[in-house]
């Protein structure tokens, strides 16, 4: 059974888990948020890793936290599938051609207003990818297996707006993986059950 196989299985698989549905407490689930999608991109290798970027400092929004490649949906994209291949490309100089779209994760709406949707794919390895300068200061890889440990996933807590938040963060030596990208893999490990 190929990586794919294995992942499309277990997206499609029956849970009962508890998923996080965002990383704030007051937002209505029946009101959409601003659409967005990122690239959860797993690569086919015998120890399959996730792409990660890092974040430039200058950015307005986020500035170097570690988040997988995406962004909004745009009126012209083919859904969140479209912009996460998109966005992709834009931030890492990742072909859509060379991306193959297993399925998506569960949609998580963050603090600032987004709906996003992790749309899983697989990648071949040790492709050239080449951070856009403006926006991302790095791209990294992550042992699939590292990030879906439960064991990795540690809940921590902090004030926000007056009130205390939850969240989870993921430490990968010197990178803290945290906030909403963390909050994804860790639906992701939930729903798929599944170990590299």
């Amino acid at each position: 059974m190929t990586l794919a196989d294995r992942l499309r299985a277990a997206l499609n698989s029956p849970h009962e888990t508890i998923l996080l549905a965002g990383d704030h407490f007051d937002f209505d689930p029946d009101i959409a948020g601003n659409p967005a999608a990122v690239l959860v991109a797993v690569t086919d290798r015998a120890e399959p890793g996730v792409i990660l970027t890092q974040r430039t400092e200058s950015l307005r929004r986020h500035p170097g936290q570690v988040a997988f490649p995406g962004g909004r949906i745009d009126p012209g994209d083919d859904g969140p599938i479209g912009a996460a291949l998109r966005e992709a490309e834009e931030e890492i100089a990742l072909p859509p051609s060379a991306v193959q779209v297993i399925g998506t994760g569960d949609r998580y709406r963050t603090v600032t207003g987004y709906e996003v949707t992790p749309i899983v794919g697989v990648v071949p390895p040790d492709l050239t990818l080449v951070p856009a300068e403006a926006e991302v200061a790095a791209v990294f890889e992550v042992p699939l297996a590292f990030l879906l440990d439960p064991a990795n996933q540690v809940e921590a807590t902090a004030t926000y707006q007056g009130r205390e938040r939850r969240y989870y963060e993921i430490l990968w030596g010197d990178r803290r993986i945290w906030g909403a990208t963390a909050a994804m893999i860790v639906n992701l490990s939930r729903r798929l059950r599944w170990t590299a």
